[in-house]
């Protein structure tokens, strides 16, 4: 029986950040809960439910997180995974694991962005002392439990779903994604995005559909960035899953590593891939 706990993390304190739930049990894998903040997932362990008003930035009480967590599964966390820049030094530029996942996945579209000392920042080091002093190490070169690693969404989900490129499911891109359709338009094909996205999760993890029913055409903007820091949240989850199974490794260096899925069958070439052969 393990657990492990999905971060999708703001780079700053405004913007809130998803926090997802997974548990394992006899029949295999389940989601717990999904939230788009943490005082929403906070608010699940006393009321059952979070509150319907919008999600706020807040820093992240990883005390108060961990125990949430294992009040809600009823076992104690086994994994944390975050999606945010996570180094044992100071991050003051782009990292080996930047390098090593851009050189990667910069041909799907899915390279990383550049953390600096201003973002993530403070932020960065605060969240990985915290998970360290509560017993939760950063993991860079072999995963072991009780542990804390990043991940990063974009080449996760091209491996889950075998896409050639990035998938386009950022609400704030839907421009650029199909200038050439109506503002209705653009936001029905954002919500069968998510309706996939949703249904290979699924395909993965237990309740994820129950979890993030589709949206109704008519959310506010507000909705629209709190469902899709929930489905970040869960695909955190679901690569800390695979991670604890073997089915991920690092890209980058004793110092910092983002995991990333490999699937068994390569889906461009009908091969198998060795997880071991996988770049670092």
């Amino acid at each position: 029986m393990r657990t492990v706990l999905g971060i999708d993390a703001a780079w700053t304190l405004t913007q809130p950040s998803g926090v997802s739930l997974a548990a394992e049990d006899a029949n295999g894998w389940h989601l717990v809960v999904a939230e788009s903040s943490y005082q929403r997932f906070l608010a699940q362990v006393d009321s059952g439910q979070a509150p319907e008003e919008r999600p706020l930035g807040a820093l992240p009480d990883v005390p108060g997180l961990l125990s949430a967590a294992t009040a809600l599964s009823g076992i104690s966390v086994d994994l944390v995974a975050v999606d945010m820049p996570l180094a044992l030094s100071p991050i003051i530029s782009r990292r080996a694991s930047d390098n090593a996942v851009s050189k990667a996945y910069g041909g799907r579209s899915c390279s990383t962005h550049s953390p600096n000392a201003q973002r993530p920042g403070a932020l960065s080091d605060r969240l990985r002392e915290d998970f360290h002093r509560a017993g939760f190490p950063l993991r860079t070169t072999t995963m072991a439990v009780p542990g804390l690693i990043e991940v990063y969404p974009h080449p996760a989900l091209v491996e889950l779903a075998g896409a050639p490129a990035r998938l386009p499911y950022k609400s704030a891109k839907v421009r650029k994604y199909w200038p050439s359709n109506s503002p209705t338009e653009r936001r029905a094909r954002l919500l069968h995005q998510w309706e996939e996205i949703v249904g290979l999760l699924e395909g993965e993890i237990a309740g994820v559909t129950a979890a993030l029913p589709k949206l109704e055409p008519g959310a506010a903007g507000w909705q629209l960035k709190a469902y899709e820091d929930s489905i970040d949240a869960v695909i955190c989850v679901w690569v800390g899953i695979c991670a604890l199974e073997g089915r991920a490794v690092p890209f980058g260096d004793a110092d910092s590593a983002i995991w990333i899925p490999v699937p068994i069958v390569d889906s461009r070439t009908g091969e198998e891939r060795p997880t071991e052969d996988a770049p670092r």
